[in-house]
């Protein structure tokens, strides 16, 4: 007996010469379900949290208090196409892409931090 007779069982040899196993629509089903699985799981809630993050974008007004996702909390105060303008201290004000808005804050939290 060789080490290749126990990785490979005798009966599963025999029957490799002879009508085919079946299977075939068990060894398809499997991708589809692992598909399925990864939209529902991964695909489907981030193109969710993307259409979310458009809106909010879209509905960003200039006295709105907001933070970027670099962490920089400011009042917008100007909207371009793809930049705002963000005052982060009285006369420090720093453009920023639309995109890397983070979150937009209730009215008055930076007055009262």
């Amino acid at each position: 007996m060789s080490f290749l007779d126990l990785l490979i069982p005798a009966a599963h040899a025999q029957a490799a010469g002879g009508q085919p196993q079946g299977g075939g629509f068990g060894m398809l089903l499997f991708p589809i379900i692992l598909i399925a699985i990864m939209y529902f799981l991964m695909i489907r809630p981030q193109m969710k949290r993307q259409k979310e993050h458009k809106g909010m974008l879209d509905k960003l007004s200039r006295g709105d208090e907001v933070i970027t996702s670099g962490g920089v909390a400011g009042t917008v105060t100007d909207i371009g196409d793809n930049f705002v303008t963000v005052e982060i201290a009285d006369n420090v004000r720093v453009r920023v892409q639309k995109a890397a808005i983070g979150n937009v804050l209730p009215k008055g939290t930076l007055k009262s931090a």
